[in-house]
């Protein structure tokens, strides 16, 4: 019996540590998953730097395809006015259908 006397504040001091956790735990779970919410929700800077370069990179793709067939057609027809000056897809420009 006198080793559970003994025992007993030792036992409240160690469990007591474990409540105090898991209510700060508990407490700041709001916090911690609002933060996550907000992450999840917005664009970083190098994210959005990473996406444009992506975009752009299958625009410049688009616009080599639209340039080796507008060079193809001119091989086969040189007399028709249109093969010029190559005034077709540009990157950048946003609409690969649109011709300048």
């Amino acid at each position: 019996m006198r080793k559970f006397v003994l025992l007993l504040p030792l036992a409240g001091l160690v469990t007591g540590g474990c409540v105090a956790k898991a209510a700060w735990d508990v407490a700041t779970l709001p916090v911690k998953a609002g933060s996550q919410a907000v992450d999840w929700s917005t664009t970083s800077q190098e994210e959005a730097d990473r996406n444009y370069g992506r975009k752009m990179r299958k625009q410049e793709a688009e616009e080599g395809k639209q340039r080796k067939k507008w060079e193809k057609h001119c091989k086969k027809n040189p007399d028709d006015p249109n093969c010029a000056q190559y005034s077709g897809y540009r990157a950048g420009d946003g609409d690969p259908t649109r011709q300048n």
